[in-house]
């Protein structure tokens, strides 16, 4: 713990105009906390002042807490005099301030998947490697010896070795050239090599990168592992920079993420628990590597998705030496809401291809995975998180193919649960104690809702009118005791530029304007029967 022991400290404490929620003992009593430079301190002089209160309003809750700073105080106070120190003379007692590498920890991923240059570094067999080639020479006819190493992303000694051991069994023969030297040669598929051919796309219809062994995949996510991120109050500032948000809930936010477990953000809708979500993503930090495909005992896994997988912008030299089977991205997020299926979670097999798709979670390893909209999925709550149960308590998960072999994989993510349902009606405590991190994104203040409008007047060029906001706020909040939502400044301005447009008028924060926003976009209070009826058993 580290306190401050001046009188500047205190006076500012008292003129700073908000503070975290965790400054206080309860609500908004006894405040004795501030924080410099994203940095916690026990203001001293507050400290004792709140004591003389709670003592007086014999408020043994608040007594409880506030004494065990005393108590850390005091001795902190003996130990320096001790040594010879005056305390009158020191504003900061305690722990030293963190320094600049501890406040924002820079997460470097170390692992490069090595480049293989014999069949055996390649963790497949010399079979699979040879139909693998049949059948990509197969899809194209003809190509050359440097096209099936790229296409198969190998060195080219290994694809070299393939190419003898084939015209060897009379399978491939030369069919011409495109520049001097061996690797410029082109091969077709003999009538031998055709029924060979055949015969391992029987196997499966999986051409490109040839595959990982699942052992190597696991080991490579045991060594990018999410475990590894450090949040602290100055990076999470960083990466939540132009988003209004109250500071109590970074201060629950980066926490979950260092657990790198399990965190639902509940709350009303329109509060931005996915825009939370995603800039979370932002603390992830390093790229890391993941196999374009992965062989599980014969059974191909086709793991990168260009949807979920993005590239970073920091693209590596082209001399950069590493295995060319693997893909370099960003730390993924995976996305998904109220199509959710049990089935969606695991192997998905296609039975044209015989290749299946990874799912989700397999996907989001070393990164986040956001089932949005949670208690809406077309699948019960119950059984949903129920599924979890394993993943989320052993850190790794079971898969099934459909031969019936059962997969374990590792489940190494932040799994992020956003729903406008409270926890109590999502599941019991045995289910709900799965996940570790459950805080609630509360509404702005009036001050928080002003800056947002600010900020979205800004970014859809509406000038900014004071006026327009209190005529808005004196119409349609107040009246109705309608909460503030962090998503209403943009929609309402998006209305407005919408109805501006039919108008072909200047969008300004008028009154006409601000009434016609408001009237398409916020339901009225009263309750009509229109005829129709909603049917909530399915």
């Amino acid at each position: 713990m580290r306190f401050l022991l001046d009188q500047q400290s205190y006076d500012e404490m008292r003129e700073m105009p908000r503070h975290p929620a965790d400054c206080y003992v309860r609500g908004t009593e006894y405040l004795h906390h501030m924080y410099l430079d994203g940095v916690k301190y026990v203001v001293a002089r507050a400290l004792m002042e709140s004591i003389k209160k709670a003592t007086l309003a014999n408020d043994a809750d608040a007594l409880l807490h506030l004494n065990f700073h005393k108590e850390d105080l005091d001795r902190l106070i003996a130990d320096a005099r001790s040594q010879g120190t005056d305390v009158k003379t020191l504003r900061i007692l305690g722990d030293p301030p963190p320094t600049e590498e501890q406040s924002r920890p820079k997460l470097e991923n170390r692992f490069t998947p090595p480049m293989p240059r014999t069949i055996a570094e390649t963790g497949m067999n010399r079979t699979f490697l040879a139909e693998h080639f049949l059948r990509i020479l197969y899809n194209k006819s003809r190509t050359s010896g440097s096209e099936m190493a790229e296409e198969m992303r190998l060195f080219y000694a290994i694809v070299d070795e393939l190419i003898q051991e084939l015209r060897g069994q009379d399978y491939i023969d030369i069919a011409g050239s495109r520049g001097y030297g061996d690797i410029n040669y082109e091969y077709v598929l003999t009538p031998r090599g055709f029924q060979a051919a055949n015969d391992a796309m029987l196997k499966t219809q999986y051409v490109g990168p040839v595959p990982v062994p699942l052992s190597t995949w696991i080991a490579s996510v045991k060594q990018q592992t999410i475990k590894n991120v450090v949040v602290t109050r100055h990076n999470i500032r960083e990466a939540f920079d132009g988003l209004v948000i109250d500071e109590s809930i970074l201060n629950w936010v980066g926490p979950a993420v260092n657990s790198g477990a399990s965190v639902m953000l509940y709350g009303y809708p329109g509060n931005g628990k996915t825009s939370i979500a995603e800039r979370i993503t932002l603390l992830m930090g390093d790229a890391i590597f993941i196999p374009n495909t992965i062989d599980a005992d014969g059974a191909i896994i086709k793991m990168f998705d260009s949807i979920v997988h993005e590239e970073p912008k920091d693209a590596l030299p082209d001399e950069f030496e590493y295995d060319r089977r693997w893909m370099r991205i960003k730390r993924p997020v995976v996305i998904t809401g109220g199509e959710l299926t049990l089935e969606q979670l695991n192997l998905v097999y296609n039975d044209t291809s015989k290749v299946y798709e990874a799912p989700f979670q397999m996907k989001a390893n070393g990164g986040i995975f956001l089932i949005d909209d949670f208690g809406r999925q077309q699948v019960r709550v119950f059984d949903l998180l129920n599924r979890w149960i394993i993943p989320l308590e052993k850190r790794y998960d079971f898969l099934n193919t459909v031969t019936g072999q059962k997969i374990q994989i590792p489940f190494d993510q932040l799994i992020i649960f956003s729903t406008n349902l409270h926890p109590s009606d999502l599941g019991d405590d045995a289910l709900l104690r799965r996940i570790k991190f459950k805080f609630e994104i509360i509404d702005p203040d009036e001050d928080q809702w002003r800056a947002i409008w600010r900020i979205m007047c800004k970014v859809r060029n509406v000038p900014y009118d004071d006026r327009g906001l209190d005529y808005l706020v004196a119409k349609w909040f107040v009246p109705e005791h309608r909460p503030f939502r962090m998503c209403q400044p943009r929609d309402i301005i998006d209305q407005m530029i919408s109805i501006a447009k039919y108008n072909m008028e200047k969008v300004a924060l008028t009154p006409d304007l601000l009434d016609a926003a408001c009237a398409t976009y916020f339901t009225s209070a009263a309750k009509k029967d229109f005829g129709a009826k909603v049917r909530l058993d399915l």
